[in-house]
């Protein structure tokens, strides 16, 4: 048996639990994921060989390419405004932003209407997106939260965002619906529980699920932050949201850790391993819809991709580089694969909100049916 993880973060749970009893799980991730001194992302590039993951744009340059291709149509979809805000929520390291301007060049207005925010609360991300997009020609301005970007016509990019925003979990007992909280081990360590059942816990469950038998698992997010984006772009513009997830609204848990690009426990090492769980498409669909924007998809990133030409450039990219032809092949099947595990193409989802007169987004069309592993 290992030793209970002796840090400042998991110091300051301990005494947090001790002194105000177990927390519910979305607050647990939110202290390990967000403490502002010793938050998973304030002390850490987790992107990479050397950290703990690694996300489509650090893949090949094609994804944030075609990306930056749709943000263009988009803006002239929008009757071609100046200025126009690019948002990008989460930006990483600032690869998919430096992609994304680079291919803005093809239509010379559109990067010159361009005023690009980025809405980061990592300073140890920040800096490294301010080295990437060092001389990106464009003005550009860092914000901590979406509402202090300037109001205008808005074209946002959310790239793995939403995966990481906490997640509530309610087991259904012989009592009722508890919500799943986490609290001190034994051993000093920290251990899942269940909260006292509430009746209210039944609201945030899907009709269905209702009646399901003991022991059933449910898990949401709260909708606030899908709303307020919802609005933005029903005022005036359009994002495109790419994260992994489901379509079929059902029971079961998502949670998971990533250290060292390998699955961890997640209560094991609070503050030192990246925590996330499946996008509920279904849930942020109906949230945007119900806050004013329209819907489109979702679609698999897969189709999102091909719609978008990935696989023509792919071809020009190797065309002028065919010494790396292998590797351009490969980075293409992550991206676009839909049957094996490490594919991205299945197991990842794209989706677009808008504002109702836009009509529809480019890209966001279903393809022939695909099967996820």
């Amino acid at each position: 048996m290992t030793s209970p993880l002796v840090s400042p973060l998991a110091d300051l749970l301990r005494r947090k639990i001790a002194d105000h009893g177990p927390l519910p799980l979305a607050e647990w991730m939110a202290v390990c994921l967000g403490h502002p001194e010793h938050g998973y992302y304030a002390t850490r590039d987790p992107l990479g060989r050397a950290g703990d993951f690694v996300t489509a744009p650090e893949i090949s340059q094609m994804f944030g390419e075609v990306l930056g291709l749709w943000a263009a149509a988009v803006w002239q979809q929008m009757g071609a405004p100046v200025p126009v805000r690019l948002v990008e929520l989460g930006p990483g390291r600032g690869t998919m932003m430096a992609d994304i301007l680079r291919a803005a060049r093809v239509l010379p207005g559109f990067r010159a209407a361009l005023r690009v925010h980025l809405v980061e609360t990592s300073p140890v991300l920040a800096e490294r997106q301010r080295e990437s997009l060092a001389g990106a020609g464009v003005p550009i301005a860092w914000h901590r939260d979406l509402g202090e970007v300037p109001d205008g016509p808005t074209i946002l990019v959310a790239n793995e965002f939403f995966d990481a925003f906490p997640v509530h979990q309610a087991e259904k007992t012989r009592d009722g619906w508890c919500e799943r909280q986490v609290g001190l081990a034994p051993d000093g360590g920290f251990a899942l529980r269940l909260g006292p059942a509430d009746p209210n816990l039944a609201e945030r469950i899907p009709e269905f699920w209702r009646v399901a038998p003991s022991g059933t698992l449910f898990e949401w997010r709260d909708e606030a932050p899908v709303a307020a984006l919802a609005r933005r772009v029903a005022a005036g513009g359009a994002a495109l949201v790419i994260d992994y997830g489901h379509v079929d609204q059902g029971p079961g848990e998502t949670l998971q850790a990533m250290r060292g690009h390998a699955f961890a426990d997640p209560f094991s090492s609070p503050g030192e391993a990246d925590l996330t769980a499946h996008v509920d498409f279904v849930a942020l669909a109906a949230t945007a819809g119900a806050a004013g924007a329209a819907v489109h998809g979702p679609v698999t990133q897969a189709s999102l991709l091909k719609n978008l030409g990935i696989e023509a450039r792919a071809a020009a990219l190797k065309a002028t580089n065919p010494d790396r032809a292998a590797e351009i092949d490969a980075a293409l099947a992550r991206l676009v694969d839909t049957k094996t595990k490490t594919g991205m193409g299945g197991l990842f989802k794209a989706i677009g909100l808008a504002d109702p007169a836009l009509g529809p987004l480019p890209g966001l069309i279903a393809g022939p049916t695909e099967t996820a592993p």
